[in-house]
């Protein structure tokens, strides 16, 4: 179904497809095994959530937004963000178009802005993938002048002036929004995810893709997505942020409760916080798609499936890299022993894990690597340093490999 405010929508290839175009406003929404959202028929931006586990129904409001730059002797360019005010609506020069599209698989609304094409896509699953709402922005300002765009995420939770967002991807950092700093203070880098909570929920953005972010209100998150600016900055690069491209943007929505049997409401004020086990696994498959590959022959024809693990790993414990180890002789072909690299994430224990659709389990950091293994034994384990060029002073290990949370672990492992 195709919705426009005025003016006709050509449409072509739909053979295959049932269609529909109006111009009328009528009430859009999406829905699978674990959420229902309610989208704007005038913008196509999602309007409020319904977690199905519970009933609950969440204001959650996207919208998109503009900086440009001061008007002072110094501006913004690659180095510096020195806005001109708050951020202002980007008022597109013609009505938006809205496509929606309902599938066994996953349904999806994208609306096409002027420099923005927004899509939202629930997958139809009772998984991971369908726990979130998927966020794709494809951004284009090439013909903008000093012009920032951001999306803003406005919801009803009672956040105040704190939030969350990850150093490097390897921990989560608490930040506070401060009203007597410039605006372009309260920018925080988020290479993973950043997120908001109050005493019973908490709202989290993953991304895949470094950005900036900050909360500048209660229930706010808000993320730069792409820069134009036309002057240079005075701080070494020599020109403007001009060699813009068409940019892409994936994001997870992820909304989760806290559990009601933790008894008195949560304080906001811990120096530390950890995301929850599904927000990591979300993550994962988030930045580590799976990769289908299309072949023409003939499926008799393909080797027979390998299955290397008798299980899958932990649910914390992700599997960084296993390869082979350059040999030291003169032609350096492969050795026989290969690098382990182990990372167990910690995880938040106070959000609900209902349904939540995971299909692996926790072992308190334990992996016994040779039970894990079908047709593979393991001759000598050895724990070294993460550069592979250090031996750990306690030797050759155990068979069982133990994990402490937020810790990466490395090893030189032989397989026969």
């Amino acid at each position: 179904m195709f919705l426009k405010a005025g003016g006709d929508v050509s449409v072509t290839g739909t053979e295959h497809f049932r269609v529909s175009v109006t111009q009328e406003a009528v009430p859009v929404s999406m829905e699978n095994p674990h959420l229902q959202l309610s989208i704007s028929s005038t913008t196509g931006l999602l309007e409020t959530l319904k977690l199905k586990e519970d009933g609950s129904k969440h204001s959650i409001k996207v919208e998109f937004l503009c900086y440009g730059t001061t008007s002072k002797k110094d501006k913004s360019g690659a180095y510096l963000f020195l806005p001109d005010g708050e951020a202002t609506k980007c008022s597109p020069s013609q009505p938006a178009v809205i496509r929606v599209t309902k599938g066994p698989v996953f349904s999806e609304v994208t609306t096409t802005f002027t420099h923005v094409t927004h899509t939202l896509r629930l997958y139809n699953i009772h998984g991971v993938d369908g726990q979130a709402v998927e966020i794709s922005n494809s951004i284009d300002i090439r013909g903008e002048f000093n012009r920032e765009i951001a999306m803003r995420i406005t919801s009803d939770l009672n956040s105040k002036d704190r939030f969350f967002t990850d150093l490097n991807g390897f921990q989560v950092q608490p930040r506070r929004s401060m009203t007597k700093l410039p605006l372009q203070a309260n920018f925080y880098p988020m290479t993973s995810m950043a997120y908001l909570e109050d005493s019973g929920r908490r709202l989290i953005l993953l991304t895949a893709q470094s950005l900036g972010a900050t909360s500048l209100k209660s229930g706010q998150l808000e993320v730069i997505m792409d820069r134009r600016l036309n002057q240079d900055d005075n701080r070494g690069l020599g020109q403007g942020v001009l060699d813009n491209k068409i940019t892409a943007n994936s994001f997870r929505l992820l909304l989760e409760l806290f559990n009601s049997a933790e008894g008195a409401p949560r304080e906001n004020t811990t120096p530390f916080s950890y995301p929850s086990l599904l927000s990591h696994i979300s993550y994962m498959h988030l930045n580590h798609p799976f990769m289908p590959m299309v072949t023409s022959l003939d499926s008799t024809l393909l080797p027979s499936p390998y299955s290397p693990l008798s299980s899958p790993f932990p649910c914390d414990i992700h599997l960084v890299n296993l390869r082979t180890i350059q040999s030291q002789e003169e032609k350096g072909g492969p050795s026989e022993q290969a690098a382990l690299i182990l990372h167990r994430k910690g995880f938040d224990c106070s959000i609900s894990t209902k349904n939540t659709g995971l299909l692996c389990r926790t072992t308190g950091g334990k992996i016994h690597l040779e039970q894990l293994l079908t047709e593979l034994k393991v001759i000598s384990l050895i724990p070294v340093s993460l550069s592979l060029m250090h031996q750990s002073p306690r030797g050759p290990t155990e068979q069982e490999i133990n994990l402490k949370p937020m810790e990466i672990c490395t090893y030189r492992v032989q397989l026969t």
